[in-house]
């Protein structure tokens, strides 16, 4: 079986950024796996003037959840570094052997979700005028907005090659199972980055 893999655009988020950027990602990603009967709830971002689609499952998203709990924390342990999260479907099959079966988890579709997280500018205060001409405040909250600005842009562009992904890639896609909600998967950081 082929396993489809999708590098998603990187994205340069502030700490603060990380859990609402990857919730849509990653909620994005999964609605468009999504089988059979779901309920779908439209979600507003709070930092980008961006909504997007969860499946309207619980389970679903704690599972989510929990994997951004986790990439946070990673995060923290390991500031200033680029960062990836992936998320990866697969369906189990038997592989029989003479004396055991033992089932074994096959690809089909992998997701790198790349971010480089860094921290605000601050300024020091130091100038090598006497009389600076720009207030260093007003030039930080400047230089935020055309930062925010500038990742509600590329964030909206992952969405597209989200859908764009899903909707050009579908020969690999197996079967569907008519009693699951959405075809199973996992949320990994890859092990070059622990």
């Amino acid at each position: 079986m082929n396993c489809e893999v999708c590098q998603l655009k990187e994205l340069e988020v502030e700490h603060f950024e990380i859990r609402e950027v990857l919730r849509c990602i990653l909620h994005t990603i999964v609605f468009h796996r999504a089988l059979g009967l779901v309920r779908p709830k439209d979600i507003d971002l709070e930092l980008f003037n961006i909504t997007y689609v969860q499946c309207g499952d619980v389970e679903l998203e704690k599972k989510i959840e929990e994997k951004i709990d986790q990439f946070i924390s990673w995060v923290e342990k390991h500031p200033n570094k680029k960062s990836q999260i992936c998320l990866s479907f697969y369906e189990m099959k038997n592989k029989h052997h003479s004396w055991f079966n033992k089932n074994e988890r096959l690809y089909w579709e992998q997701w790198f979700v790349n971010l480089h997280v860094t921290h605000p500018k601050v300024h020091s205060g130091k100038f090598h005028n006497s009389k600076p001409m720009v207030d260093p405040e007003e030039t930080a909250s400047e230089d935020r907005g055309v930062r925010r600005e500038a990742l509600e842009v590329s964030l909206r562009d992952v969405l597209f090659q989200i859908i764009k992904f899903v909707n050009e890639k579908k020969d690999h896609v197996p079967p569907i199972n008519e009693k699951a909600i959405c075809f199973p998967f996992e949320i990994t950081i890859p092990r070059k980055f622990l």
